[in-house]
């Protein structure tokens, strides 16, 4: 592939996607990691792109989010198949978290059909997804964002005071190459982190494209998440890290 037709195909990538990590690039376009970082040191000179640590992001990603729609169309396949082995560690009785992100829609799906189950949640769309279904649901309540989650004081208090679940699943802006889980939405942070804190056991489902990818706010850290579910493959020393600190994969 010529640097041209490179150099097209990273735009396209970080149009759709907003971010992309180094190694998510490497695997797409068959080259090194080495040729696609002089590949984004070029583009960030002629203004194209913002170099991070760990890949790139759009110039327009830093000045507004990727709406839920256009995130919620993104890896469609890679969620589904993330979704589906989340769905394998949820069983009748539990009572589980699940979060306002795309994936965690797909997730929603999956287990419609699961009786005697308890939703905690602060989506819309979960919830609606989930009205018609066996399954008993939770809203969190709270202020209504345009991403269609409930967010703000009476959210993050109806968790903190009321609400516990033996199992919170979970998504997030990105997983920086340093292990730390971010997000980029105040508001969204403050439930995650309330439901975190009112979980036992932690499940990040992560597609590839979250790799490398950049957020100013630590929601936590690989350290403090009993599962990882991703469609990407850890290194040898990735896993001898996650290993070290108790965190289980499933890679999908």
């Amino acid at each position: 592939m010529l640097a041209i037709e490179r150099h097209n195909r990273i735009l396209e990538m970080l149009k759709e996607n907003g971010s992309a990590a180094v190694s998510v690039l490497s695997e797409v376009l068959g080259v090194t990691e080495e040729t696609v970082r002089r590949d984004l040191e070029k583009m960030e000179k002629n203004g194209e792109l913002i170099r991070t640590h760990g890949g790139a992001v759009s110039v327009d990603q830093t000045t507004a989010e990727l709406s839920y729609n256009r995130r919620f169309k993104a890896y469609t396949a890679e969620k589904v198949r993330i979704a589906k082995e989340a769905s394998r560690h949820i069983n009748p009785f539990d009572t589980v978290f699940i979060d306002a992100s795309t994936t965690a829609y797909y997730l929603a799906n999956e287990i419609k059909n699961i009786k005697n189950l308890t939703v905690i949640t602060n989506s819309l769309k979960v919830i609606s997804l989930l009205s018609d279904s066996g399954v008993r649901v939770v809203s969190v309540g709270g202020v209504l964002s345009e991403n269609g989650s409930f967010v703000g004081n009476i959210a993050e208090k109806c968790i903190e005071k009321s609400l516990f679940a033996n199992k919170m699943f979970f998504s997030a802006k990105g997983f920086a190459d340093n292990f730390l889980i971010l997000e980029s939405d105040g508001a969204e942070a403050a439930v995650k982190q309330k439901m975190f804190e009112n979980a036992k056991t932690k499940y990040f489902l992560c597609d590839k494209s979250k790799f490398g990818k950049v957020g100013h706010i630590k929601l936590t850290s690989a350290d403090n998440v009993d599962y990882i579910i991703t469609d990407r493959h850890f290194s040898e020393d990735e896993r001898a890290y996650l290993d070290e600190h108790g965190t289980k994969t499933a890679e999908v």
